[in-house]
């Protein structure tokens, strides 16, 4: 029988964490992630560069078999997301399904917060495209949306330095910078696949009172909904429970630091996009 996995991207490792969850919550699927780690991290790049990047990685995934596709990457879902599903999926059949993490995300934000006053942690990409206050102000218009943008963050987890004396100085630079723009804040979104591997740095340097929220729970949740709401296509998925890791750069250094991000170790394959 052929398969016919979920595909799951992200410009790095990062998404595996997002992955994990999945995998955890829905195991009776097939799987196939794709870490885009030769050209990562996206963070810094322009919206036409993502766009192109992610577009490239959704087509492959296309070809693969797999009937949907999860961009498990904040920046890939907030600068390529809309304009893939309103402009280019048209030319892969209706049948085709791409989603993001945002909206999930900022569907359930107003579940964490009793103030109404929210901090967000990405990318710069991230944070300047303004996606996740846009989004949840829309399901919760009565929220304020405090944003830090996190340079480095990402390039120092990639690189294994992200338990280092000098990380946890920046993690503290930026908490500092997010919480001297509002003393109502009383929950942080850590709104990049990463940030998971920085939490103890991260609830270090917050007060206790503060929720802190990563994705790969929420994602998992919103998907499992989602199947359930179509199961017209959710039966075009394979159910052998397998998984496949694929990284358009060295696939030695994938398997080293991706089982990092999962949780257990990886074997991955080099792929051309």
């Amino acid at each position: 029988m052929q398969s016919h996995p979920i595909g799951i991207f992200d410009s790095g490792y990062g998404g595996l964490t997002v992955f994990k969850s999945i995998a955890a919550k829905l195991p009776q699927y097939d799987y196939i992630y794709l870490g885009d780690n030769a050209r990562a991290p996206y963070g810094n790049r322009s919206f036409e560069t993502v766009h192109e990047y992610t577009l490239e990685a959704v087509e492959w995934f296309f070809k693969m078999g797999c009937p949907l596709v999860i961009l498990a990457c904040n920046t890939a879902s907030a600068k390529a997301l809309r304009t893939i599903q309103i402009k280019d999926l048209q030319k892969f059949g209706p049948e085709k399904r791409v989603l993001g993490v945002i909206r999930p995300t900022a569907e359930v934000i107003g579940d964490y917060t009793k103030s109404r006053s929210v901090g967000v942690l990405g990318t710069i990409g991230t944070i300047r495209s303004e996606s996740y206050k846009t989004e949840i102000n829309k399901f919760y218009p009565d929220i304020h949306v405090y944003q830090q943008a996190c340079p480095m963050w990402v390039h120092m987890i990639e690189n294994g330095e992200h338990e280092t004396e000098s990380a946890d100085l920046l993690v503290k630079k930026y908490l500092d910078e997010l919480m001297a723009a509002s003393a109502d804040i009383d929950t942080v979104l850590l709104a990049c696949t990463h940030y998971p591997l920085l939490i103890n740095s991260i609830r270090k340097h917050l007060p206790e009172n503060i929720a802190i929220v990563s994705q790969g729970d929420i994602v998992a949740d919103s998907l499992a909904d989602y199947l359930h709401r179509h199961p017209e296509l959710e039966s075009k998925i394979s159910h052998s429970g397998n998984m496949r890791f694929y990284t358009t750069d060295n696939s030695i250094d994938f398997d080293a630091h991706g089982s990092q991000f999962f949780g257990r170790p990886v074997k991955s394959e080099e792929v051309d996009l």
